[in-house]
């Protein structure tokens, strides 16, 4: 299917298929015309892909994630590597959640003692 086609299948834009294609989370063929023309299975990488930045994770840690989905959810199988790329995401997400607490406790220290 054509890029247009993926695009209203999966309410993506355009631009954003072209981005996950830059970022080596999509594939595509090339038409001599220049089309790019995507597989039937596009559709679930597309969800994966999406279900996969709502959990926080970025492009690159998409890229290495992705070989390990099955479905649209997607259910991660054991990969080489996985556990440990998801422990260090779940620490990050853990580390900055501390420090906006850090900050929400300071800003409300600041705006109790200007509403005094």
């Amino acid at each position: 299917m054509k890029i247009g086609e993926l695009s209203r299948r999966t309410g993506v834009s355009q631009r954003l298929l072209r981005y996950y294609e830059q970022q080596g989370l999509l594939a595509s063929q090339r038409a001599p015309s220049g089309y790019r023309y995507y597989p039937a299975e596009a559709i679930t990488v597309v969800a994966q892909i999406r279900n996969l930045l709502a959990a926080g994770l970025n492009t690159e840690t998409i890229r290495t994630v992705l070989p390990c989905a099955r479905g649209e959810l997607p259910v991660l199988e054991p990969c080489p590597n996985l556990l440990a790329t998801l422990r260090t995401e779940l620490t990050a997400i853990d580390d900055r959640l501390t420090c906006l607490q850090q900050t929400r406790k300071a800003l409300a220290t600041y705006l109790a003692a200007t509403e005094a």
